[in-house]
Parts: structure tokens; sequence; C-alpha cells
């Protein structure tokens, strides 16, 4: 083995040609492997192996060691696990970027959603025209909004096919294509400030699809953690704070029936 070793490239097991133009540790095959200058070289594929042999001088150490990109990680386990707990401080704790995915989800849509949506994220409204109980009775009463302004308001939040990707996928937990996530995912690996300093992604991949994905664009992270925690905790922890929000929309909600009351009785005088 350490003989092996001795006449394995500058790369070792890595792909030289993933970690020159992607910046990334893909690790090679040996069936897709080559000599140059009496040391082997394994590629991730064989267009790569061969782009090398044409080439080999780009891809191979000369005056100084080929630099190894940062650390990437991928932080996996299911809801309430406390995986942006622990990604903060492992983040900070090693000095790279901590990227929650669904949050980085959220703020694609936000300038136009105006709030966060999905099942974490169940709206309190704050007017009467968005509460459903009670929005046919307030088309009664209520004439402050013209058709006009009806239209222009319904043109401010008009989303793109890939913004109704996300909010289906926040929402509806619907698969992001491979379309959309190449519009989002790469960068993290092969754009400043993300490609020098690293990072940790959090909640991604989250089915095997997007595990699939990362591997046939060659996104590899270092490594990839997951959080097992029992049921039990986790219900322990979540189910509270659900509790008291609950708690919360139901005396709002309540209040509100009060002022539409109120409101009723004062368009009728």
């Amino acid at each position: 083995t350490k003989e092996n070793k001795r006449h394995m490239g500058d790369t070792k097991h890595f792909c030289p040609v993933s970690l020159k133009e992607n910046f990334v540790l893909y690790p090679g095959l040996y069936e897709h492997a080559a000599k140059y200058q009496e040391k082997t070289y394994y590629f991730s594929t064989s267009e790569y192996r061969d782009k090398f042999l044409k080439n080999p001088e780009e891809y191979v150490a000369h005056n100084e060691p080929i630099q190894a990109p940062p650390l990437r990680v991928c932080l996996l386990g299911t809801h309430g696990a406390g995986k942006t707990t622990c990604a903060r401080q492992i983040a900070d704790k090693l000095g790279i970027f901590h990227i929650q995915f669904e949050e980085y989800l959220q703020e694609l849509i936000l300038p136009k959603t105006k709030v966060k949506v999905g099942p974490h994220f169940d709206e309190d409204p704050e007017d009467y025209s968005k509460i459903p109980i009670l929005s046919q009775e307030l088309e009664d009463f209520s004439q402050t909004m013209t058709k006009t302004e009806t239209e222009k308001s319904r043109q401010e939040v008009e989303l793109t096919d890939e913004e109704e990707a996300i909010k289906a996928n926040l929402i509806d937990n619907k698969a992001l294509s491979p379309e959309v996530l190449d519009n989002i995912v790469p960068d993290w690996w092969r754009k400043e400030p993300f490609r020098s300093t690293g990072f940790i992604l959090d909640g991604f991949p989250r089915t095997l699809d997007e595990a699939q994905y990362l591997s046939e664009r060659g996104l590899c992270p270092d490594i990839v953690i997951y959080i097992q925690v029992e049921e039990s905790d986790i219900l322990d922890r979540l189910f509270p704070p659900c509790l008291k929000k609950w708690k919360e929309r139901q005396h709002k909600k309540m209040e509100n029936k009060k002022k539409l009351k109120y409101l009723k009785a004062k368009i009728r005088v």
C-alpha cells in the first residue's frame, strides 16, 4: 500500500481535473486511471481522463503543492433534531458559512410573498381580509379596495415558474427539478465567497433524488453528518411552542371576531 501511495499523483485518489476546474475533491475511479511521469492519476470520468492526457501540465503541481478546497459539510436530520443550532456552532468554530437550505429558499421568494410560507409559518393575519372564516362577511361591508387596486396587488405577487416551484416545495414538499436546483446549489461550490471559504449546508440533500443530483453535478461534500434523535425528544422540544402559537392564533381570531361584530354594528348605524 505504501509503495502504491508513492506512485500516486499529486491529488492522490481524487480527480485532478475536477479539482482544477470545479475546486471539488471528487474521488477518482480505478477504471478511469492514467499514468503520467511514472505516477498514476485517477479520474471521475473517462472524459476528464482524456482531457488530462491532452494537456497534463495544466493539472499537475509545479513549484508548490496543489491547493485543496475548503471544508464543505452537509448536515442532515429530521425537523426538530437541532440541525440549525449545531450548524451555527460548527460554522462559528470553523469560520465557514452556515447555509440553512429552507431559509435560503424563503429568502428567494420573500420579496414577492412578503411573508414566509409553509406549514411552520402559518400566517397570523393582521387585517380582516386575510381571515378565511370572515372574508366573505367582510366582502359585504368593506369597500376600501377598488378593482384597479386589486389587479395591481395581484400583479405585485405574480411569481415566476421557478418561484412557484420553490413555493410549492416549501408548502407541499414538492420536489425541486434539477433545472431549479441548478440556479441555487452549484454557486455554493463554485462562486465566491463560498468557494474559497467553505460552508456547512443545513438540511440538504433531503431526498434520494437530491443526493443523486449532487453526485451527477460533481458537487461532493467532504463530510455528511446525520443527527439522529429520539421521536419523544423531538416531540418534547417542538410541541410546547407549537401549542403556544396555536393558542395565540385562537385568541387573535376571537379578538378579530369581536372587531368584526363591532364593525357590522357601526355600519348599520
